[in-house]
């Protein structure tokens, strides 16, 4: 072989072999991503079944979670719903993986010392007032009830929980003078009247307007107006102030014949950070159609609002709150839109792997045939130079032989019919070489005679 081949040549044409396989390498992985992409396709699909934590039977809690699954039922989604003792509880099962539990109604001031990362808010809901009634003299700050039978509710529900916290601020303790009731009341009336209890601390969504309007219509039993309700919501940011207006429960009989003051958790649609964007949006909807009525205690389209408080908000949430339903999910029925986003899932992945991938092989294809013609222009030019140096006879017939070799090798090429002008041009410049050689050649001793 003609020694005009030289190694960085060989090397040359070994780093263009390993570019091709790399090249092939990627192609392979982007077979591997459509084959996985194929597989999630036929495998992964949006839930079709939710689990929420509600409340005790027959609080609001669990009415409103009877309401969300016969809107979510419309779009073929079930909901199943879990009984528990009330926020407290939700929040437990909730943080907890071993309970099998995707959703649940929590009010403000649970968290304490919950570790709720993997949790997120959809939302806040529904503001839950908190009244006190109490019989005897007026009183006007909570520390009057020290030293009082108290019920504050049964143990695990957000009543017992918020009830805590306010006394507590105001120096009453469990171990303390006042004595605290460990159930919820059946017939709060009847307790009071009875003198069973000196207080009653009862939620004002789970409590029916009709049992507010027979406490206020009795004499001696009064709701307590929490006078301090401005410093309660600065110390305790969870919490809002409320008015209860003058003769809002009775036009006639002016009931309550004053505004009250209230103060307020808001009750929070909480979430594991899992929940499927999908679902997220059915919720919040059920959410909205729920909640976004007119209330003693709140305005129409007052809820749901994206409020911040012990939960972070969901980025689901967020976008829904901004701007809707994703467009999918508003313009086709849940189940086709469900299928069109599980496609796009794979296939826009995969268009971002293959639209360059495509682009980029043309490009490979031309230097890759480009390359077996230009790299002879090297071995062209390294010979024409020993033409000129070479002073002998023998070695300019040695280079003209060499150059043979090079044309032979050259005609071995095989390109498309694309890149013809330039194998021809190369023949072209291999002739040219040539008629230089010839050009210079001396006549060897002994044909000088001839």
């Amino acid at each position: 072989m003609f020694t005009y081949f030289p190694r960085w040549l060989k090397w040359l044409e070994s780093w263009r072999s390993r570019a091709i396989a790399m090249y092939l390498g990627i192609l392979l992985a982007i077979g591997l991503a459509v084959s996985l992409g194929v597989f999630a396709f036929m495998h992964v699909a949006v839930p079709n079944t939710l689990t929420i934590t509600s409340g005790p039977e027959g609080s609001s809690f669990n009415r409103n979670a009877e309401k969300y699954k016969k809107i979510l039922a419309r779009d073929g989604v079930t909901l199943k719903i879990l009984l528990s003792d009330g926020s407290t509880e939700n929040l437990k099962r909730l943080t907890s993986p071993l309970n099998a539990v995707d959703v649940g109604f929590v009010l403000g001031g649970e968290v304490k010392e919950t570790k709720v990362n993997a949790l997120m808010s959809l939302g806040s809901v529904n503001y839950q007032p908190l009244l006190i009634f109490y019989h005897g003299k007026v009183r006007h700050f909570l520390s009057e009830f020290q030293g009082a039978k108290l019920d504050i509710g049964a143990p695990g529900s957000g009543t017992r929980t918020l009830s805590l916290e306010l006394l507590k601020a105001n120096g009453i303790e469990p171990t303390g003078e006042s004595s605290f009731i460990e159930v919820d009341a059946k017939d709060p009336e009847k307790d009071l009247k009875d003198n069973s209890v000196d207080a009653i601390f009862l939620m004002g969504d789970s409590t029916s307007s009709e049992t507010l309007r027979r406490l206020l219509r009795t004499p001696e039993i009064h709701l307590f107006d929490v006078s301090q309700a401005d410093a309660y919501i600065r110390r305790i940011g969870y919490l809002s102030k409320l008015v209860l207006p003058k003769g809002s429960l009775d036009f006639g009989k002016n009931l309550p014949s004053e505004d009250l003051n209230l103060i307020a958790p808001t009750v929070e649609l909480i979430a594991r950070d899992n929940l499927h964007p999908a679902l997220s949006d059915l919720l919040l909807e059920a959410a909205r159609e729920v909640h976004s009525g007119p209330g003693l205690f709140r305005k129409r389209g007052e809820f749901p609002v994206p409020l911040e408080h012990e939960f972070r908000l969901s980025p689901d949430a967020a976008r829904y709150y901004a701007s809707g339903k994703s467009f999918l999910y508003r313009t086709f029925p849940f189940w086709l839109a469900s299928l069109i986003a599980r496609a796009l899932a794979v296939l826009v992945p995969l268009a971002l792997l293959v639209i360059p991938g495509v682009k980029i092989a043309p490009a490979i294809y031309r230097w890759r045939v480009e390359s077996r013609i230009h790299r002879w222009y090297k071995v062209l030019l390294d010979l024409e130079r020993d033409v000129f140096a070479s002073k002998t006879p023998q070695r300019r017939v040695e280079l003209l032989r060499q150059l043979d070799d090079i044309e032979a090798s050259v005609n071995r090429i095989v390109v498309p019919a694309s890149f013809g002008d330039m194998f021809y041009g190369l023949r072209g410049h291999v002739d040219f070489v040539r008629t230089r050689l010839k050009a210079e050649q001396v006549p060897l001793s002994g044909e000088e005679t001839a």
